[in-house]
């Protein structure tokens, strides 16, 4: 896990499991997880769980 020190949450477009989805409805997704959402995958584990997301990895390369 490479999550950041200061406690803040974990930012998902820097993640390697973090897409966009074709659905209109729920337009964000988390491979790790298996699921699409209407909020960044971060904020939905949060609200279900309570504790910040285990399964973030930060992206090797950043996109240009």
């Amino acid at each position: 896990m490479d999550t950041e020190a200061d406690g803040k949450r974990p930012d998902c477009n820097n993640c390697t499991h973090y897409y966009i989805t074709y659905d209109a409805n729920f337009r964000y997704g988390c491979r790790a997880f298996g699921f699409k959402s209407r909020q960044l995958p971060a904020v939905e584990v949060i609200e279900a769980s309570g504790e910040q997301c285990h399964c973030f990895q930060k992206k090797k390369h950043a996109r240009r």
